[in-house]
């Protein structure tokens, strides 16, 4: 084979490494599944952190339904971190412990946790638990998620779901399903696997020593999955548990939309462009195959972005194959294509059918293609700071 055909065929091989970590995840989280009884352990003493900017019209219900499930003893601590509104009155005036942090130069959902975990030391708690400022925390789950994370000694991510608001546009409803495949399907996967998860950002719980010596004061864009594979590192992987459900809803706006996206998805490639070969290597040598099945598990890109790659490489192998070139790489490329389509099929049996009708399923790759400057900005104006997202339609 020539250079050409050898430099595009291991390009597909590469690619098909998330492909089928992917199809295997689907498949192994779809047969139904039960509500697993909660650890018969001690129910530990409980702090929920909320870390918050410019959230007063959101803060009040976030408080009044966390404060519905606290125990004798536990506490419900809001952070209002450089705002300029009444985010910490409106937590008061809702039950909320609030203390405030005004640093402009230091801005970050990072820095407002380390804060908040400073001023918790000097009443600590057994269990810390973190919930942005703008999610509703389903019934049970923090007593769930204070069980298993005191049963396990490990930190527990709980099922996050973030939803498109009533009567959205097809874009939201398919970032939607592709949420739901991301949060729910593929770490149920892993967890049948006996395999750790990702921190996904809210409704994360850690034993108190775990989050007082974590690193925390950071403006990265994706503190939660960075402070996931830190402690992975650490061998403290993170556990999966779906029992305990925690949603929030896409922004109004499309400004805020787009942001939230550029920053979830910026954040998340340039982890994997900068941390993923060295970690997976790392794991590799030292035999550590959860931590190696975590980074695998980042180094799978969003469901959009994935998409566009598998169909440029098989449009540049069937280039090449009508050129006169090998056929390999197009028999390659056109195996990967229905390895991903026949994924999303069946993630889309498995939690989209609600959220998304088959036709709109077929209409996802407009979608797909409507985030190639998303992508190209990645490459060329890389978002690095952290920036928050408008969730109003003005």
């Amino acid at each position: 084979m020539s250079v050409l055909a050898v430099i595009l065929a291991a390009a597909i091989l590469l690619l098909l490494v998330p492909v089928l970590l992917l199809l295997l995840q689907v498949l192994v989280a779809l047969p139904r599944r039960r509500a697993q009884p909660a650890p018969s352990t001690p129910r530990p003493r409980v702090a929920v952190l909320v870390p918050a900017h410019d959230e007063e019209h959101a803060i009040a219900a976030t408080v009044s339904g966390i404060r519905s499930q606290l125990g004798n003893g536990d506490r419900i601590v809001v952070v209002a971190d450089n705002c300029h509104d009444h985010t910490a009155l409106q937590a008061r005036e809702a039950g909320a412990e609030a203390v405030v942090r005004h640093d402009p130069e230091r801005r970050g959902k990072g820095y407002a946790l380390d804060f908040g975990v400073s001023y918790l030391g000097a009443l600590p708690p057994e269990v810390v638990m973190i919930v942005d400022a703008d999610c509703n925390v389903g019934e049970g789950a923090i007593d769930r998620l204070a069980r298993v994370c005191a049963a396990s000694g490990r930190p527990v991510q709980a099922l996050y779901l973030t939803r498109a608001q009533a009567a959205a546009g097809l874009k939201t409803r398919i970032a939607e399903f592709a949420w739901a495949v991301k949060n729910y399907l593929r770490p149920l996967g892993y967890r049948r696997l006996g395999l750790p998860c990702q921190l996904m950002g809210s409704g994360m719980a850690f034993p108190w020593p775990m989050l007082r010596d974590a690193e925390l004061a950071s403006g990265h864009i994706v503190e939660d999955l960075k402070l996931g594979l830190d402690l992975a590192r650490a061998g403290k992987a993170p556990l999966f548990c779906p029992d305990a459900l925690v949603t929030s809803v896409f922004p109004l706006s499309e400004e805020g939309r787009r942001s939230q996206r550029t920053r979830w998805e910026h954040g998340h490639l340039g982890m994997i462009a900068s941390d993923a070969p060295r970690m997976l290597w790392s794991a590799l040598v030292h035999g550590r195959l959860g931590l190696a099945a975590l980074v695998l598990d980042l180094c799978v890109p969003p469901l959009a972005l994935l998409t566009l790659l598998v169909v440029a490489l098989f449009v540049a192998a069937t280039a090449l194959a009508a050129a006169g070139g090998p056929v390999e790489p197009f028999g390659m490329a056109a195996a990967g294509g229905v390895l991903l389509a026949a994924a999303v099929l069946l993630a889309w049996i498995g939690c989209g059918r609600s959220i998304v009708s088959f036709g709109d399923l077929a209409r996802a790759p407009l979608y797909a293609l409507s985030k190639i400057p998303l992508y190209l900005r990645f490459v060329w104006h890389r978002q690095v700071d952290w920036v928050r997202s408008r969730r109003d339609a003005s």
